[in-house]
């Protein structure tokens, strides 16, 4: 359960803070909603009290496991399907799990593979969405304005894509 003010994850849109807990009308049935300001894209979304588990809402991580999420950010990137549509559909799976290491995962594979490769239309969209999400996160666990935890994030990507690329001479 979450409070007005708590800062939470909702996987498909980022972190947020909780506006306020609201009853509404739906099909006839009163229900209770959160109500979630995506800072980082100034959109507020309704979701469902009873279905948070479904909608993958999760607390901020605490500000220890950022440490975590560079490392994943820094490890080799994972096997991911040669297709680039089999590609879209592993990524948008390992999003969809609202698991800050899976996201991170993500955005270290697309970064690589765009660097070695290119990326698909689709594929440049789901880089950007989710670098943002991983970003919108850093910045609430570090208490860290927007664009330094873009810089943050940015910044060890680079370091990967320069390790990438010497490696490979």
């Amino acid at each position: 359960m979450f409070n007005a003010g708590d800062t939470v994850v909702y996987p498909h849109h980022g972190a947020g803070r909780v506006l306020e807990i609201v009853e509404k009308d739906f099909r006839g049935e009163l229900r209770r909603y959160y109500s979630i300001q995506i800072l980082h894209s100034g959109m507020t979304v309704m979701v469902p009290v009873d279905c948070i588990g479904q909608a993958g809402l999760r607390p901020v991580m605490p500000e220890p496991m950022v440490e975590q999420v560079l490392c994943v950010l820094r490890e080799d990137p994972t096997v991911m399907p040669v297709s680039w549509n089999r590609r879209v559909k592993h990524n948008q799976e390992k999003i969809k799990t609202g698991d800050v290491l899976e996201l991170a995962d993500v955005v270290r594979n697309l970064a690589l593979r765009e660097r070695e490769k290119g990326l698909s239309t689709g594929e440049k969209q789901m880089f950007n969405k989710a670098r943002r999400i991983l970003a919108s996160e850093l910045m609430y666990a570090k208490d860290l304005p927007e664009a330094d935890a873009l810089r943050l994030l940015d910044g060890v990507l680079a370091e990967v894509r320069a390790q990438a690329h010497f490696s490979e001479n």
